[in-house]
Parts: C-alpha cells; structure tokens; sequence
C-alpha cells in the first residue's frame, strides 16, 4: 500500500513538473476526494441501512468480551437491544433526547433488566463512577458532537483501566456526506483526537467499502498520576 501511495504521487510529480511539493500534496488531496466522490456516488442510497446487520454484527464481535458496554449517543437504543439480546450485555445508553428512547413494554423481560436507556448530556455522566464500564460505543454519534474532547475525556472517565472506546462514524467524503451535506471527520483528525484525550493504543481505519469510519482507543491500563 506504501509503495502503491508512492508510485501515486510520483505519478503525480511528473504530470506537474512545475509544482511546489505543496502544490503537489494540493493536487493528490484533491486526486483523492475526487476517487472518494467517485466512490460514494457509485453507492446505493440505502447502503447504510443494507450493511446495518453486518455493522451491529461487528460491533458486537469488538466488544463481545465487555460485561457493560456504555452506548453514547444511543438514539432510540436499537443498537443497545442487539447487544443486550445477543451477548447478554449490560448496556447503558445515554442521549441528550429521549424522544425515540424505547417503552419498557416494548422490550423481551430479559432485555429490560439489562438495558438502561438515559437521558443525559455526555460530557457530564455523574451517575456513572469512575471506571463503572468495560468499553463503549459511539455509532453516528462523534460528529454531532459540538464538544468533542469534553465528552471523549468524560467517556475515558467512566471507562475501566484497560477498556475499549469503539467510535463508528460517516467519514469525510462517504456516501453520507454525499446525501446530507454534512462535514465529517477524517481518520487523521479522528486519531489526533483520540491522543489528545487520553486514550493509547489507538487505531483507525475505513471499513465497509471505505464507508465507515472505524476508531479504537483503550483507557492505559496504568493508573494515571494526579496532582
């Protein structure tokens, strides 16, 4: 893939002979937006409900070893249910709106003692102690948030030394971006981010035909000093 992205912009240099090495980085930028339009416009516009399954399906697989699993940004709590009734997962899902949040009669009777549905700003989650889940989940949740790193260091917080942050989101360029008109982060910034808060152990990625973005970070299993 190196010496693929090499070749590229070698490619690129020779068919611009006069360029600045910026304005050779410009033009391979725009190269590159130019093939992720291409790609997302080739795409069906109900792509992301078509993968929905396999999407849960992997998220569950990420963190099928987590006892409670927080659900950031949960909505209407769909991808809590999945969890709770296949893994036998205790999932808290919090959101600013409980609006679409779920009816307890709505639910299977073991389902409802395993999923907590709570409305809640995210960068204050004081009815959760430190370290109380195991890992968490932000599923189209990261870019809607206007305080990024205040909710990312509230999540680390409440996540157990050593626990997983999971974040599947619309990359910039994606099919979404192409139906909504919506800015969305890129991988780069998405690790930068994850860094400046805290996490280690970091790795990001495109999955799903490079429609998804795909980020995980860890709480360092080393107790951080204080003061």
């Amino acid at each position: 893939m190196q010496v693929a992205a090499r070749g590229r912009r070698a490619a690129v240099s020779a068919a611009t002979p006069g360029c600045s090495g910026r304005e050779r980085e410009a033009t391979v930028a725009s190269a590159r937006s130019a093939a992720a339009k291409q790609r997302a416009t080739s795409l069906r516009d109900d792509f992301y409900e078509k993968i929905k399954p396999r999407l849960y399906q992997r998220i569950g697989d990420e963190l099928r070893e987590a006892r409670c699993v927080l659900d950031l940004g949960c909505g209407g709590c769909q991808l809590g249910r999945f969890l709770a009734e296949t893994y036998s997962q205790q999932v808290i899902g919090v959101d600013m709106s409980d609006g679409s949040f779920p009816e307890r009669h709505e639910l299977r009777s073991r389902t409802r003692t395993l999923l907590r549905c709570v409305k809640a700003d995210a960068r204050r989650l004081g009815f959760l102690a430190a370290g109380a889940v195991d890992a968490e989940i932000m599923l189209w949740a990261l870019h809607e948030i206007r305080q990024p790193r205040a909710v990312l260091v509230e999540a680390r917080r409440v996540l157990r030394l050593g626990g997983k942050l999971l974040i599947a989101d619309f990359p910039r360029g994606s099919l979404a971006q192409h139906l909504c008109n919506e800015d969305y982060y890129t991988p780069d910034q998405v690790s930068d981010l994850l860094a400046a808060t805290g996490y280690v152990n970091i790795s990001v990625g495109l999955v799903e035909r490079r429609q998804v973005l795909w980020a995980k970070g860890l709480r360092s299993a080393r107790k951080e000093l204080t003061g």
